[in-house]
């Protein structure tokens, strides 16, 4: 008797430990898949935080580390002008590197999650199941709680050992506190051409030219008063926004348009 019932038995307990064995590897590959999309998602955010501690504002420093991660988008202006810079060069060589490594991961986890399925059912279970899990990694990725979180520790990381310049510019001239920096082309009929900043007083208005970029490639930082504009100048300016929209609304300095009586 007991013979008959393992002879019957072992058969069905090897059959149930493949089918689980099988269940368990499939698993494997999705949560696989889930675990490779949240560490590429923690390299993006390091790399971000990186960049922001090299002067970008959040906004173009988030843009620049998935731009490079991904490949997606990195040929822009405001690109080439990051890899200008040697730190922010090595950063975004690093993103590279690791984003060309974990897409490749991404897909062959995504192939494996998906390959040997028996019947219509059990891929929509699998599709069920990662739809799931990405879902949750959507969802914390835009919590602001665990964004604010991250990017604490990350800079906190970063500061301790690296020797990154840790320099906020956007925190430092507060650009969210209503002071903007804007770039002013000066056309050949703007009034600006041929006049000194002397004869403009713009820091009465609350308004700092911080740079001139000739036409010729020169830059001239921290221009003194006797400084004059040219044609085809782009002047850098720092300022209050509200400083800026009468600024940009003139045809003429101040002073001629409210001449003294």
């Amino acid at each position: 008797m007991l013979e008959r019932m393992r002879q019957t038995c072992y058969p069905m307990m090897r059959t149930c430990s493949r089918f689980i064995q099988l269940k368990v590897d499939e698993m494997i590959a999705i949560i696989s898949l889930i675990v490779v999309l949240t560490m590429s998602l923690i390299v993006v955010r390091i790399g971000a935080a990186a960049l922001k501690l090299t002067g970008l504002s959040e906004e173009s420093a988030r843009f620049q580390a998935l731009s490079a991660y991904t490949g997606a988008g990195f040929t822009t202006s405001e690109s080439e002008h990051v890899v200008r810079h040697p730190v922010r060069r090595r950063i975004i060589s690093i993103l590279l590197r690791f984003g060309s490594a974990g897409i490749i991961s991404a897909i062959a986890t995504l192939i494996l999650s998906f390959s040997g399925i028996g019947g219509q059912r059990e891929g929509l279970a699998r599709l069920a199941l990662l739809l799931a899990g990405l879902l949750v990694l959507l969802l914390i990725a835009r919590s602001r709680w665990v964004d604010r979180g991250m990017s604490r520790v990350i800079s906190w990381a970063l500061k301790r050992w690296t020797t990154l310049e840790a320099l906020d510019y956007e925190e430092l001239l507060r650009l969210s506190s209503g002071y903007s920096i804007r770039e002013v082309h000066v056309d050949p009929d703007h009034w600006l051409v041929e006049r000194k900043l002397s004869d403009l007083d713009l820091q009465h208005e609350g308004i700092a030219v911080i740079g001139i970029a000739r036409t010729d490639g020169s830059f001239v930082g921290s221009p003194k008063g006797r400084t004059k504009i040219l044609e085809g100048d782009v002047l850098i300016l720092y300022g209050l926004e509200e400083g800026f929209e009468e600024f940009e609304n003139r045809t003429r300095p101040l002073q001629e348009e409210s001449p003294r009586g």
